[in-house]
């Protein structure tokens, strides 16, 4: 396979296993925060909001460009959510019912990250009835057994109950890693224990019950006590405080729905194999066209100077070309990369 001038050298052996990193973007969640974190931005040419777009492609171009990571990747996805309906809501129909509609500008800038991924060269996947996070757990679990390893790439709290060895995350937004440490210190627990925290505190934002009046904080206490939920459970008469045993035997059920909620599943029907994710030049061409297309002149000259191909001539219209507006932009870009568009 030919080299691209990259700092990092694409998969050689077709099957993945020992030696081979495997790369999951949390496509999703990090459409969100970039859209709450960056500047706003519309395309001159017709006003098409565009700015979390912008920085979901620095981002995935970060990730194919930059082996700076001890771990840099070999194989590569990016993971969206279907829709809001999974078979959670089949569990317990008021999951996610409290979460507010997108925002108008946000909208149409969701198809557009998925013709992003694709201009990449990159995997695209989602699963109707399933979540992202769903997606991501049957991967990671499948680059480990194997014998390869997995970096999420998210700092989705949700996901946190994967990491264990060989799984571990990346929080591109502060550029920063997330271990077993990391998840004690957001948990109080270790990784394999988070499910039976966030069964007992429940989530809001999620529509997730857990049982009430037991916070994060005193869920871990209780399950440092007696070590995992069941066994909480089957003593919770034990309890002396009167308001946290009250809350656990009355809602019992409660509790273990939730665990149905928060519990990742790592069985889900993936539209591909590890081998179809391997990291594979993309097409100056196409890849081009769309940055182009999107009026991004910025990436669209990291780009075309990295593959080395001539620089497409972008009318400088837009308000990224606005010095004022590269300065507020490389201010405000979590990602620490030069503009975010």
């Amino acid at each position: 396979m030919a080299r691209l001038p990259f700092k990092r050298e694409y998969a050689i052996s077709s099957t993945f296993g020992k030696g081979h990193h495997l790369h999951l973007i949390d496509g999703s969640a990090y459409i969100f925060r970039a859209y709450h974190a960056l500047p706003p931005l519309t395309r001159q040419s017709d006003g098409l909001p565009v700015g979390a777009v912008a920085g979901f492609c620095n981002i995935l171009w970060n990730e194919l460009s930059n082996g700076k990571r001890s771990e840099a990747a070999t194989h590569i996805a990016v993971v969206f959510d279907y829709s809001s309906k999974t078979f959670r809501n089949d569990i317990y129909p008021q999951y996610k019912a409290n979460r507010p509609p997108p925002p108008e500008d946000l909208r149409p800038q969701f198809p557009l990250t998925r013709d992003a991924t694709r201009a990449f060269n990159v995997a695209c996947l989602e699963v109707e009835g399933f979540e992202a996070d769903d997606i991501i757990a049957t991967l990671a679990r499948q680059a480990v057994n194997a014998g390869g390893s997995c970096t999420i790439i998210s700092s989705d709290k949700d996901l946190m109950q994967l990491v264990r060895p060989g799984i571990d995350m990346f929080d591109p937004m502060k550029n920063r890693p997330i271990g077993p440490d990391e998840v004690v210190e957001k948990f109080g627990v270790p990784p394999e224990r988070v499910v039976d925290v966030q069964s007992l505190a429940g989530d809001s934002t999620d529509n997730v019950p857990g049982a009430p009046g037991i916070g994060l904080k005193t869920a871990a206490l209780l399950i440092q006590e007696y070590g995992d939920l069941d066994t909480l459970l089957a003593r919770a008469g034990e309890i002396r405080q009167p308001k946290r045993r009250e809350a656990l035997v009355d809602n019992a059920d409660l509790i273990r729905i939730s665990r149905q909620l928060v519990l990742l599943k790592d069985d889900a029907p993936v539209p591909a194999t590890l081998d179809e994710l391997a990291i594979t030049p993309p097409d100056p061409d196409k890849l081009l066209k769309f940055l182009t297309d999107m009026e991004f002149r910025s990436i669209s000259r990291r780009v075309a100077e990295r593959l080395k191909v001539a620089i497409p001539s972008i009318a400088a219209t837009t308000p990224e070309d606005k010095p004022q507006a590269q300065e507020e932009a490389q201010k405000t870009d979590p990602t620490g990369q030069p503009t975010p568009e």
